[in-house]
């Protein structure tokens, strides 16, 4: 069950990163959403939900 979190966690940071790449390449240099909310999404994505997704540790399962 734990490896479906991680999963979904680094899929829903690769999707972050595809949306803050095209809102980043969104019109010109003086555009808001190219200088602002592309930053904040890439750097949420790459800083805070995959390394979630990789370090999430589950219970300790005893064999």
């Amino acid at each position: 069950m734990e490896n479906k979190k991680n999963i979904l966690l680094i899929a829903l940071g690769l999707l972050l990163l595809v949306v803050g790449y095209v809102c980043l390449a969104q019109g010109p240099a003086e555009n808001p959403v190219s200088l602002t909310v592309a930053p904040i999404i890439l750097i949420f994505a790459y800083l805070v939900v995959i390394p979630i997704g990789i370090l999430w540790g589950g219970k300790d399962r005893k064999k």
